[in-house]
């Protein structure tokens, strides 16, 4: 998407909302404490990730309609840790809600935009992650769900999918 800035202007009518942010975080209890007894925030649910290789830990805090995942790495290999250590802790995805994903997804490529790792899908939700703009440090996570949410083997296929190409 380096050439065409305005990729994402192309599927603006198939964006819904911001469906959550995901916000790496070195210290994961912190991190809760700062939402929860700063922001309002109540904690949803941990989950812990293995891939292959490395693991992470993450807290779905929600206040109303505003969702953010606090994601920690385990170990210095983990993507997470890969992304702080090179961006510093903070957004480290945001994800848009859309109507219609294989079409936003094919706008983007013919606007010359490139997914990251093939179309996670488990029933009732569907995942394609863009390639991490280098302007941003920001990936972007288009989303179409329908009744579903986040599994531990959705999550694990996603973490598998980007620790298999390296990726953080």
């Amino acid at each position: 998407m380096e050439n065409h800035p305005e990729a994402l202007g192309y599927i603006e009518d198939l964006v819904e909302n911001i469906d959550h942010v995901a916000v790496a975080v070195e210290n994961i209890d912190e991190a809760i404490r700062w939402y929860s007894d700063g922001l309002g925030f109540r904690l949803v649910e941990r989950r812990m990730t293995r891939g292959d290789s490395t693991a992470m830990v993450s807290a779905v805090m929600r206040s109303r309609g505003a969702l953010v995942i606090l994601v920690q790495g385990l170990t210095p290999e983990s993507q997470v840790s890969r992304f702080i250590e090179h961006f510093g802790p903070g957004v480290q995805h945001i994800a848009l809600a859309v109507t219609d994903i294989d079409k936003a997804v094919a706008r983007l490529h013919a606007a010359g935009g490139d997914t990251d790792v093939e179309m996670i899908e488990e029933p009732g939700i569907r995942q394609s992650f863009l390639r991490r703009d280098s302007r941003t440090g920001v990936r972007v996570e288009l989303i179409e769900r329908s009744g579903g949410r986040f599994t531990d083997r959705s999550v694990e296929s996603l973490f598998r999918a980007l620790e298999s190409q390296d990726l953080y």
